[in-house]
């Protein structure tokens, strides 16, 4: 076994922890990257995550790479554990890559591995912008809020809650408040500081109006209120 450093049971979770934040990256960014976890535990097999490996023929179990090594060691160098490295690279065939080395830090502020960004610039144009924009059939898209603040997220909700309400005529006037409290419930609006009392206010009911509801979608009363 190659010198590496020895990882405590937080460590390997910190690291396992990573795995999914690799498959997401490779969903999200679609061919032409190549996604490699490293573990300084063993150099002789640090990889112990690897997507898109099929551009270096690299798979889980193959060793630390040299210029990984110079890469770690110039992050040690600079004193900084979080310092993540940015740089140009280039294949065996001489590919352009463009390559990120990101440092993951465990306990102790310690080093325990390499989270090594590959992108492959020769890719051919149509295979890299399907993988940004090509979408998953009968995928429905979400609609993400972004608000400058919680009283605007809160605000800009109930307004979308009450909208989605107001058109669905199954819905009796009579449960439009409990209906869009449900949907506000679901959504855990309810979580934010303060979140009662602005939607009492945007809806123009009591807050002791809202517990209600509240408490009788939480203990699964359907009684009108």
């Amino acid at each position: 076994m190659a010198r590496g450093i020895s990882l405590t049971e937080t460590d390997h979770h910190i690291l396992k922890s990573y795995y999914s934040i690799l498959e997401g990256l490779d969903q999200f960014l679609g061919e032409g990257y190549e996604l490699v976890l490293h573990s300084l535990e063993d150099l002789d097999s640090s990889a112990v995550k690897v997507i898109n490996g099929h551009y270096t023929g690299r798979k889980e179990g193959a060793p630390i790479t040299d210029l990984a090594l110079r890469m770690l060691s110039e992050i040690k160098r600079s004193g900084n554990n979080h310092k993540n490295l940015v740089y140009f690279n280039h294949s065996k065939s001489g590919a352009p890559i463009r390559s990120a080395t990101l440092p993951i830090t465990g306990e102790n502020e310690q080093i325990i591995g390499l989270l090594c960004i590959n992108f492959f610039m020769d890719i051919p144009m149509n295979k890299f912008f399907n993988g940004l924009f090509v979408e998953e059939n009968g995928k429905t898209d979400p609609v993400e809020n972004f608000a400058s603040s919680s009283q605007d997220l809160l605000k800009s909700a109930t307004i979308n809650a009450q909208r989605a309400v107001l058109n669905d005529p199954s819905i009796l006037s009579s449960n439009r408040n409990k209906a869009i409290i449900g949907i506000l419930n679901d959504k855990d609006i309810f979580q934010f500081k303060d979140a009662v009392a602005i939607v009492a206010k945007q809806l123009g009911i009591s807050k002791n109006t809202v517990y209600l509801h509240l408490r009788n979608l939480n203990n699964g009363n359907n009684d009108n209120a």
